[in-house]
């Protein structure tokens, strides 16, 4: 995942001043992407880049339903990327097993737009991003997902009514997909 930002040189210096580590030097891409890739003091890999003026906000085309941090530790997460990038956290939610989430907003006021949780006591999962990608109806996107020689895990009906599938593509690669409260009750 890429976090906007205006300053990627001071901003990936200031990540690293409190414990992120930087993974290669910043590069520019030929459409003048700025980035720079880190390992947050968690583990988990982000980059802080900053986009050209000529894309406008094109970049942000690009639906993404939730952002699900995994760390290691978060209340030290909670402090990075508050103070760093200026998200907003609400009041953290029980899941049950499924552990307790710090929902965040991009900005004071904002919309929740994802969340971080604790990885400890939850066997197999390493700290990472997790991005929730919006589908019309869960089941067909499973199918898919399997299909392609993906692994699934779910579906999880959360609180809200959405269900959603932690998924790894065939090369291992983990995203969820995430799919709107039925307006029909279950059975």
């Amino acid at each position: 995942g890429f976090i906007d930002v205006g300053d990627v040189e001071r901003t990936a210096a200031a990540f690293v001043e409190r414990g992120a580590m930087p993974l290669g030097p910043k590069w520019v891409n030929r459409e003048g992407l700025e980035a720079a890739v880190l390992r947050d003091p968690g583990g988990a890999l982000v980059a802080v880049a900053k986009p050209p003026t000529s894309l406008g906000n094109e970049h942000n085309s690009l639906d993404v339903a939730w952002h699900l941090l995994n760390t290691t530790d978060v209340e030290r997460a909670k402090a990075n990327y508050g103070e760093l990038f200026g998200w907003e956290f609400a009041e953290p939610v029980d899941l049950g097993n499924l552990g307790v989430f710090h929902p965040f907003a991009w900005e004071r006021g904002g919309t929740p737009v994802g969340s971080m949780s604790a990885i400890e006591g939850r066997s197999g999962v390493h700290p990472h991003w997790l991005f929730h990608f919006p589908v019309s109806a869960l089941d067909p996107a499973i199918s898919a997902v399997r299909a392609a020689g993906g692994a699934v895990v779910g579906p999880i009906t959360l609180p809200s009514g959405e269900r959603i599938a932690i998924c790894d593509d065939p090369q291992g690669a983990a995203f969820a997909v995430r799919a709107p409260r039925s307006p029909f009750p279950s059975p």
